[in-house]
This record gives C-alpha cells, structure tokens and sequence, in this order.
C-alpha cells in the first residue's frame, strides 16, 4: 500500500492505527515515556525561515545567548533530578562555534557521567559534526521539515535548500551520530502527497530519532495569520512513522501540547515515547518563541516531574529517566 493510501486510512480509521502503533510502541520499548531535559541555548539564528519566530528579520524578538555556565548548571540541575538525557537547541547563532560547543559537551560528560547529550543546533559543516561528535555529543536532531524541494522552498528563504540539509543528515550519520529527522504537519502549501513523501523519505535515512508537531504560526512571521495543523492528521503520521520504524524514539512534541491540551498524551496513545521538559533558566524561556502560545511551563517544565510522573501512570506508562538510548 502507497504511503498516501495509509495516511488516507489513518485519517479515515485512526483510532484503529494508533492501536496498532501503540502495540509496536510498546513491543519496542514497553510502557516506557522516555525524559530528556531540553534546555534552549540560544535564540539568535542567522536564517530567515518564514515560519519560525526567532527568524533573524523578527526584531520584536527579546534576544539572548546562554553562557556556558548557564548551560552546565542547567544540566547539572537536571541530572540532580535524575536525568541522564539532554538535549541543547538553539538557532543558528554564529557565536556558538565549535570550540565553545565542544569544551562546552564535554563539561557536561564530565559533570554528569554516563548522560546522553544530543543537539539541535542547524546545518553547520562536516568537520563541525565530527568535532562535535569527538568531544562526546551522542545525537543531532535535524528536521527535515519537507521532503519536497519545492514545497521546501515555499517555507525557507533561497538560501536555503532541502539538498543542502539532506546532505547534513548524511554527514551526520557519517561521523556517527544518532540522528534525528523530522517535519512540521499541516504547513502552509501542504499536501497530503507531500507528507507520503516525507514518509519515503524516513524509510530511506532510517533516523533513530523523529520529531514531529503541528504547524503552529507566530504572529511575527510570514506565515502569522496561516492556521494551525490539523491534530489527528499529526497524530496519523506520527503513528505511521511509528509502524514504519518500529525501533525509533518518537518524541510527544511541545507543539502539540500547545496545540491541543491534551495532545502530548494522544501523542503517546498514537506511539511516540519521549517527552522533553525544559530545563532553561526560567526567565528565557518565554523568548524561544517559536511559534505562538508555546507551552513552557505546567508539565512542559522541568519542575514538574513528580506531575508528568502522575500523568504517564494515568496513561498507563511510567516515565524512564536513563539515557534512553534508540533501539538497535
């Protein structure tokens, strides 16, 4: 069956697939909701995405840049909770060169033994993805966002390309990281044809990590009056991409908190196994404003584990704190 016929199923029978996702969730993982403290370094970026708030042309963005300090002590904070995961996203901000990067991963291996440390820092050079990867970082995420070049063109400025970020997820997986891909469901120009395309495209770089979320506009951008991405259609293609890779860590993404409520929970219930509370120092976190309303506190933060704890067993799963390394 063609990857556009099982998203027209999902949407036409979609508790049935995430019953089947859920099923091969748990042959994966078991009842496991896997934690990773996420902490945002930086909200300056050079790009000009047009569905992104922190675009470089937003000037009603309140900038900022973590100190390495900042970061460690975020980290340290966590692992004190009993995190043994964390993610470090950030634009692509100039100033966080590779020497800084990498002095500041392997302060954080060193602080917090036997963690995991995976980044979401952009597109940046072979050489900066093996430096990265020496000085001890385990995983990159970077979504794809569309398989379709030109559909990928009505999102990003010329300079930017869908051949270009390609070839970085190449090279990551080259220098050995695990990687991650993904897209946002539901952006403006979007087909369902498209997301079969982002379908084949999965199955053909087989990354360990996928995230995926809802379009969710920012008032600030191009795209601030377009609509918000349909929720069962999101979940439909994360159950997919569940199915379709069995062994991948499939996170409930923020987005789709922000967007409904109770979608991380539905996301968990449609197979994804990973939620990322924030670790940034409070008083940033409200300007890594990627889009609208974004959900920062509540169980989007870290302060509040003993709750998400309560909320994975009213699910019926229970939260991992370890390393949660991908599947083989």
């Amino acid at each position: 069956m063609s990857y556009l016929s099982q998203i027209e199923n999902g949407l036409r029978d979609p508790d049935a697939l995430f019953a089947r996702a859920r099923a091969v969730q748990q042959q994966s993982y078991g009842k496991r909701i896997f934690v990773r403290g996420l902490v945002e370094i930086s909200n300056i970026c050079k790009n000009d995405c047009y569905y992104c708030g922190i675009r470089r042309s937003n000037a009603q963005v309140s900038r900022y840049r973590l100190t390495a300090e900042q970061v460690l002590a975020a980290c340290r904070h966590g692992y004190a909770l009993g995190l043994r995961s964390f993610v470090l996203q950030g634009g692509e901000d100039g100033a966080l060169a590779d020497g800084w990067l990498c002095r500041l991963v392997t302060d954080i291996k060193k602080n917090c033994p036997d963690c995991a440390v995976t980044l979401s820092l952009g597109e940046r050079s072979a050489d900066s993805y093996a430096a990265l990867k020496r000085a001890g970082a385990d995983r990159y995420l970077l979504r794809h966002e569309s398989a379709d070049p030109d559909h990928y063109a009505l999102l990003h400025p010329p300079e930017l390309s869908l051949s270009t970020r390609l070839d970085c997820l190449r090279q990551l997986k080259q220098v050995g990281f695990a990687v991650g891909a993904g897209m946002m469901v539901g952006s403006p120009g979007q087909t369902l044809e498209h997301l079969a395309a982002d379908l084949a495209l999965l199955e053909q770089l087989q990354p360990k990590m996928v995230g995926i979320g809802p379009f969710l506009p920012q008032h600030d951008t191009p795209f601030g009056d377009r609509p918000s991405g349909d929720l069962t259609l999101t979940l439909v293609m994360v159950a997919l991409t569940r199915l379709l890779l069995p062994n991948a860590l499939l996170p409930a993404t923020t987005a789709l908190a922000t967007l409904h409520p109770n979608g991380r929970g539905m996301a968990v219930l449609a197979g994804a196994n990973v939620v990322m509370p924030n670790l940034s120092p409070p008083e940033v976190r409200g300007s890594y404003a990627l889009y609208d309303n974004k959900a920062s506190t509540g169980l989007e933060s870290v302060e509040a584990l003993e709750q998400l704890a309560l909320w994975a067993e009213s699910l019926g799963y229970r939260l991992d704190t370890s390393r949660g390394d991908p599947c083989l």
